[in-house]
């Protein structure tokens, strides 16, 4: 597939700087560009690249001043990052898919399997599934009894479905993941911990991705729900009767306890642990490592920190916390002079 850059420009709403009839056929960083391949530029720490760069079309913010002329044509957009993301979706869209169930694959006679749909070599099918139009379930997967998926739904290899979960439409789950799995629950007793069964399920709304080994519980009783437009990253728990709101995104490592509600919008960096039953209120931005043990009340609140607290607050206690020795060397200076003061 080709496209010019007069197509680009159309596509992106961008004004060309250059020769708007030359063609790309690939995508390509800017420092490893190449000809016949597009790059955009966003980052400012990279702009000593659009200099040089091989590729033929750059993408690049309208704001940004060069220096000198470059080789490549430009085409200069409001947000070349957003821009590059929407032309790769294009993309994507345009690969063929596949269709067809392989004679491998193991289909319950009641499941209920929708038009120009995939089912991969030893995907396993269960009773009374019902798998939307033109979703693809690739080898191995295996879908439980019950469950539900909409339409468009990807679902990569070696990824667990449990019964009677729910998926909406474009539901995206890479290898490995598990959904539905049983909470963890148990009840102290006498001689150890007795099981609580855990009845619930798992709902996932539209238009939801979700990373590698990231394994979502079934509540203990209701459903744990993944709100439309969530990103869960690789390797997140999510415990049981937790709910995610819509269009939050969440980097990997993280761990959400039980029946803890996070807003709409949040932003949360890699390996952030939230204790069980709080709250977390929209737009909360949280930074990598972070320890919430308390519900955070306060929209647009970045927060930072174990246990977590004001970014703002935490970047000043960290200032004094580097000084710590020198602090400590000082009191230590001042304890001696105030003892000789005293001998004196």
């Amino acid at each position: 597939m080709e496209f010019t850059a007069k197509q680009i420009a159309e596509f992106v709403q961008g004004k060309i700087e250059g020769d708007e009839n030359i063609a790309i056929h690939t995508f390509a960083k800017i420092e490893e560009g190449k000809p016949g391949a597009i790059s955009f530029l966003s980052n400012p720490k990279y702009t000593h690249y659009i200099y040089d760069t091989e590729s033929s079309i750059v993408l690049i913010d309208e704001n940004v001043e060069l220096e000198k002329p470059t080789k490549a044509t430009l085409i200069r957009v409001k947000n070349a990052y957003e821009c590059v993301a929407r032309l790769l979706q294009l993309y994507d869209s345009m690969k063929p898919k596949k269709t067809g169930v392989d004679s491998l694959a193991f289909i319950s006679p009641s499941a209920k399997i929708g038009e120009n749909c995939y089912i991969g070599a030893f995907a396993y099918i269960g009773d009374n599934v019902e798998i939307g139009d033109g979703s693809q379930i690739y080898p191995h997967a295996t879908i439980y009894d019950g469950a539900k998926l909409g339409k468009g739904c990807l679902i990569y290899p070696n990824v667990s479905i449990y019964h009677d979960c729910k998926l909406g439409n474009n539901v995206t789950i890479h290898s490995g993941s598990v959904i539905g799995a049983d909470g963890f629950g148990f009840a102290p007793g006498a001689d150890g911990y007795d099981k609580i069964p855990q009845i619930g399920i798992v709902t996932i709304e539209d238009n939801v991705e979700i990373g590698a080994n990231t394994c979502i519980d079934r509540s203990t009783m209701g459903s744990t729900y993944i709100r439309k437009g969530v990103k869960l990253d690789n390797l997140i728990q999510v415990a049981h009767n937790v709910e995610i709101d819509e269009n939050t995104v969440m980097a990997a490592q993280g761990g959400v306890a039980g029946s803890t509600k996070i807003g709409k919008w949040c932003m949360f960096g890699g390996q952030v642990g939230m204790a069980g039953h709080i709250s977390i209120a929209d737009h909360t931005n949280v930074g990598a490592q972070a320890g919430i043990t308390n519900t955070i009340k306060k929209a647009d609140a970045p927060i930072i920190g174990s246990p977590a607290i004001d970014a703002k607050t935490y970047m000043k206690a960290y200032a004094v916390y580097r000084r710590l020795p020198e602090i400590y060397q000082q009191l230590n200076t001042m304890k001696r002079d105030i003892e000789e003061l005293k001998e004196k």
